[in-house]
């Protein structure tokens, strides 16, 4: 099991920039392909990027593309979730996933939520006009 803690919200005027942050803890030993979703009032979640165990595998959302990067730190067990350029529509709840994936998966990122056992509580971000 892995635990993971998100931080880094908060409210920004439209233009603005955030880093979300992902902790996690327990059984990092493992390797994880982990993800940030996000979920807006009345929409269901989504998958905003994904990266792979190796962090050479990364997939972004059309709607993020060029302004939101992921990356992760294997070695201080975070992941990442730098947001430039926010628009108002970006305004939602942010969720951290990781799933535990054999060497073999090590170059696979996933973007179902069903591919993803463990979660976080979520970060709210609220991106002003």
């Amino acid at each position: 099991q892995v635990q993971l803690v998100e931080s880094g919200g908060g409210m920004v005027q439209a233009g603005g920039s955030l880093r979300l942050s992902c902790a996690a803890s327990g059984r990092t030993e493992s390797r994880y392909a982990m993800a940030w979703f996000r979920q807006a009032p009345g929409k269901e979640r989504e998958a905003v990027a994904a990266v792979a165990w190796s962090g050479r595998s990364t997939f972004y959302a059309d709607s993020v593309k060029d302004r939101f990067t992921i990356s992760r730190d294997n070695a201080m067990n975070t992941l990442y979730l730098q947001m430039n350029a926010l628009k108002p529509e970006d305004t939602a709840v942010y969720y951290c996933a990781a799933v535990t994936v054999i060497s073999s998966n090590s170059n696979t990122y996933y973007t179902r939520n069903y591919n993803y056992p463990y979660w976080g509580q979520g970060t709210l971000v609220t991106v002003s006009s």
